[in-house]
């Protein structure tokens, strides 16, 4: 468990680990916390309102973060193809040239 917490670890960009960090001070939405900002009148003021305003957040910051791997997982799978496609050019190259060897010994 140990070992997959250090190899993910740096995966998750420092701004994140802060916020969620911050976030621990008290409950989200439930007024302004000890670090200066509040967020907003209405995270301010805390109540349902102030946590449903944070559960918003937090739900928009998540589809946020699940579009951009889903992007980055696409590229990387076009990167992936076309380094593919690449060494099947690269492999077919080498076996012309090396038949044009083959002719020319002759």
């Amino acid at each position: 468990m140990m070992s997959l917490r250090k190899s993910t670890a740096w995966m998750a960009p420092a701004a994140m680990r802060f916020a969620r960090m911050s976030s621990q001070v008290g409950d989200m939405g439930s007024g302004a916390g000890r670090g200066g900002g509040g967020g907003g009148a209405i995270r301010e003021a805390g109540g349902a309102f102030g946590k449903m305003e944070a559960a918003h957040e937090e739900e928009y910051f998540y589809k946020k973060r699940q579009e951009q791997l889903h992007k980055l997982k696409e590229k990387l799978i076009k990167h992936e193809d076309f380094h593919e496609e690449s060494i099947k050019h690269h492999e077919e190259a080498i076996a012309r040239h090396k038949k044009a060897i083959e002719e020319l010994k002759k």
